[in-house]
């Protein structure tokens, strides 16, 4: 070959690799070696009679956040809209040695964004536009939110919100995701507001519901036996299945779960400080800090062991982030997400305290379940369709009773 000839495919060559190593820089997000970012979150649904997660909606809204939070379509449009899973508090922390400013987005698969604070940059669907309760059934869309301007402030003096309206100042679940050594953020307010200050804070906090459905399945037997499923390609990390009756609590350690496993009802014989322990350390296992496992627990302290029964569970990683991916730029040296699962149960037991309630007329016996009041009663009327309208009468009969009149 001709000594030009040579030396022009050469030069392509070089040419040819210029473009790819630039083309590859491009799409290629920037990173920052010294920034750390952690997460924790909830997914809670409720199993039917075949295991797998019901579509349901709530009675009445979930636990009372402070008045700063932002709120898709008003404060009680959550309850009302239907879903396979609620995921609660999702609780992102970072942490680096200097202020740096990173972007974030959070795509929700076959969802919507309910609650956020700091505000947001950008939240699809458009929070103007109404929905309708089934809207995440019959939609191809996934919901996201977006904050821009995120800075990491670990050298801040930080003043975080407690709002200005009655019960701001309270105790709230809100404010023990604060308790951890993270570094202090400041949102900056949105082009075009400028009437709004800059938000601090000391993680991004969000909320929402899917239509997606878990990776567990969990079928009751009736002497009360947990017949539990994976039904993800990816192991599940750890599974423990709760039980609560008045006073009294029981939980039963599972371990891993690679493909199914059944566990009898624990008996109710354990402490509030036991369980605190075994769960921070499966959360620490999965990568969290120990202050952030700790605010995570005192977080959910009282939903989470609150009356009857439900199975615990460490959503896989790689489900977690096909149905929440999540995207820092500058990408963080470290990313740690951990999320758990709960799913409630009807099991025999349930369905026989309920129905006490209702034959008893007893308000305050039923408050003990009111969030799932719903989905449990559709249970009991499926387990038994014979007794579907007694049920509805004794339901209604007990929400008109006088301790409700007054």
């Amino acid at each position: 070959m001709p000594a030009p000839a040579i030396r022009f495919r050469v030069l392509g060559l070089v040419v040819l690799c210029l473009v790819f190593i630039t083309d590859f820089g491009a799409q290629s997000p920037r990173a920052n070696p010294d920034l750390t970012a952690h997460e924790w979150g909830t997914f809670t649904s409720i199993a039917g009679r075949d295991g797998l997660a019901m579509k349901w909606s709530t009675l009445r809204g979930s636990a009372e956040l402070p008045s700063f939070v932002e709120h898709l379509n008003g404060a009680q449009f959550k309850a009302g809209l239907r879903g396979r899973v609620r995921m609660e508090t999702p609780i992102l922390y970072f942490y680096s040695p200097q202020e740096t400013t990173v972007s974030v987005k959070v795509k929700f698969s076959k969802g919507v964004i309910t609650e956020w604070y700091p505000q947001a940059s950008h939240v699809e669907p458009d929070p103007k536009n109404s929905i309708d309760s089934d809207a995440l059934f019959h939609s191809r869309r996934s919901g996201s939110i977006e904050w821009n301007s995120v800075t990491v402030s670990p050298n801040l003096a930080a003043s975080f919100p407690h709002g200005n309206q009655p019960g701001d100042d309270e105790p709230n679940q809100y404010y023990a995701a604060r308790e951890t050594s993270a570094a202090p953020l400041v949102v900056r307010t949105p082009a075009g507001e400028p009437q709004k200050k800059d938000q601090q804070e000391k993680f991004l906090f969000y909320r929402g519901v899917s239509a997606f459905s878990p990776p567990i399945s969990a079928m009751v037997s009736p002497q009360g036996q947990i017949q539990i499923r994976n039904l993800d390609p990816e192991e599940i990390p750890s599974v423990i299945l709760f039980e609560r009756r008045g006073d009294k609590l029981g939980y039963r350690l599972g371990g891993a779960l690679p493909s199914q496993m059944k566990l009898d009802p624990p008996e109710l014989t354990a402490t509030f400080e036991s369980l605190s322990r075994d769960l921070q350390d499966i959360l620490t296992s999965q990568g969290l800090y120990p202050d952030e496992a700790h605010a995570m627990i005192e977080t959910w302290r009282q939903s989470w062991f609150e009356e009857g029964s439900r199975l615990f569970y460490i959503v896989p990683g790689k489900f977690l982030n096909t149905i929440l991916p999540l995207s820092v730029s500058p990408a963080p040296a470290q990313t740690v997400r951990v999320f758990v699962g709960r799913l409630e149960l009807v099991t025999p037991a349930t369905a026989q305290a309920v129905q006490k309630i209702l034959t008893n007329r007893d308000i305050e016996g039923l408050q003990k379940y009111n969030r799932f009041l719903e989905p449990i009663l559709e249970a009991m009327k499926a387990e038994n369709p014979a007794q579907a309208k007694q049920i509805e009468k004794d339901l209604d009969l007990t929400y008109r009773s006088p301790r409700i009149q007054q």
